[in-house]
């Protein structure tokens, strides 16, 4: 008998699963991609937390992976992991969650423990994944056991993993809740009850709603800051001293990743659907933080104008195009609008990461620069996108005939800031 399978083996499941293996239990991966499983049954990671000599780690712990959906049957409780974006109409897409459900719910077994780790609307453990498995004629919270707990990964994050943030756990029934709480227990330090499933998947979607409306906010700051001539980083700087009442937030190019961009919109959906008005502050924010690469694009162009040249046939270096700082992961990156409105004003673009061997956005092909100090020194202007650390901004800032920093990570005296 297997004590857990985890269904969906990127950057959620697949740290999920070695702390599970670290903790001595018996761990199955499933995923529907053949060459993921292979893969990893070779010994390759295939995401930036965790390493060719983890997954060899791993094995050795006894962790293998399979695409067949039978050894599900296997398992004493089965995670759910797998993607959930945006739908076409503003709403999560649930294809993948739907299709693990059904997939856990031919091979569902009197006492298995079902837990939904993937981000969602508030409902969705209820309405949408406790039906399918009941189809079997089971009964949740009598025959199985089912529980909602969001997952919590920051990919890049040095301090933060699984084992050490708090897990928040939410069941079906109390009975459920002690369960999952049980279950996770055995290899995360802090586990948090929450009252049932709509309160954990709402618990996940409330954290980075907070996040995208305070991005937003410093992000409109940081336009009528640059008209008014205040200097915002000096401003967050000052402000951060009050040791209570504030958090510091910070302006930048757009928002990007699996979370900021996306989750939040499954909240103004939710609202939208099922209470018929608009969650204002999420909406606001997403139209503020979804303009951030048309700004800085105007803010580019109005550089080159100041020095006499036209964005049309300007050469323009992209530093960073990943998402977030010293990771490969590119998904919803700012980088992408960006360099299409800056192509679609005919500039010349290239770009430099460290970490990403060839890049395009749709439609556009980016020339990679192999040396990051040759490229500043040959592009008309150089956009600092993401401040990795490989990165010396002030530098390279030196080095550039013109430098638009929108990361904060020069002082501003050889740069323009965002």
């Amino acid at each position: 008998m297997t004590d857990v399978v985890i269904l969906g083996l990127g950057y959620v499941g697949l740290p999920l699963a070695r702390e599970a293996t670290r903790s001595g239990a018996s761990v199955l991966g499933f995923d529907v991609k053949a060459g993921v499983v292979d893969a990893l049954n070779g010994g390759v990671s295939h995401i930036d937390d965790l390493s060719d000599a983890d997954i060899t780690e791993m094995i050795a712990g006894g962790f293998r992976a399979t695409t067949d959906e039978s050894e599900i049957a296997s398992a004493r409780t089965a995670v759910i992991c797998v993607p959930t974006p945006l739908a076409d109409d503003g709403g999560p897409d649930l294809g993948a969650v739907v299709s693990a459900v059904r997939a856990v719910a031919r091979n569902l077994r009197p006492g298995m423990l079902v837990v939904l780790e993937s981000t969602t609307y508030p409902g969705t453990t209820d309405e949408v994944v406790r039906p399918i498995l009941e189809e079997t004629g089971l009964v949740a919270g009598v025959d199985f056991h089912l529980a909602f707990s969001p997952e919590r990964i920051d990919p890049g994050n040095q301090k933060f993993g699984p084992r050490n943030t708090p897990k928040v756990v939410g069941g079906h029934t109390p009975a459920c809740s002690e369960r999952a709480a049980e279950f996770y227990g055995r290899f995360i330090d802090t586990i948090v009850r929450t009252k049932g499933t709509r309160e954990a998947e709402t618990a996940k979607l409330l954290e980075n709603t907070y996040r995208h409306v305070n991005i937003a906010l410093v992000n409109e700051m940081a336009r009528f800051c640059h008209q008014l001539g205040i200097d915002l980083w000096d401003v967050i700087d000052a402000a951060s001293s009050k040791p209570f009442g504030f958090q510091a937030f910070y302006p930048g190019p757009g928002v990007g990743g699996h979370c900021i961009p996306i989750d939040p919109n499954y909240l103004s959906h939710n609202v939208r659907a099922k209470l018929g008005y608009p969650f204002r502050f999420v909406e606001l924010a997403q139209e503020i933080n979804a303009t951030m690469p048309a700004y800085v694009a105007r803010r580019a162009q109005n550089i080159l104008n100041d020095a006499g040249m036209a964005t049309n046939g300007s050469r323009i270096l992209l530093l960073g195009v990943t998402y977030k700082p010293d990771i490969a992961d590119q998904r919803e990156s700012p980088a992408t609008p960006l360099a299409k409105l800056l192509a679609g004003l005919g500039a010349k673009l290239s770009y430099h990461d460290p970490y990403v061997a060839s890049w395009h956005a749709p439609g556009i092909d980016v020339q990679r620069v192999e040396d990051a100090e040759t490229g500043v020194a040959e592009a008309d202007l150089v956009i600092l996108v993401q401040n990795h650390r490989a990165y010396d901004a002030e530098a390279l800032a030196a080095k550039s005939k013109r430098f638009f920093d929108t990361r904060g990570a020069t002082t501003g005296d050889q740069s323009h800031r965002l």
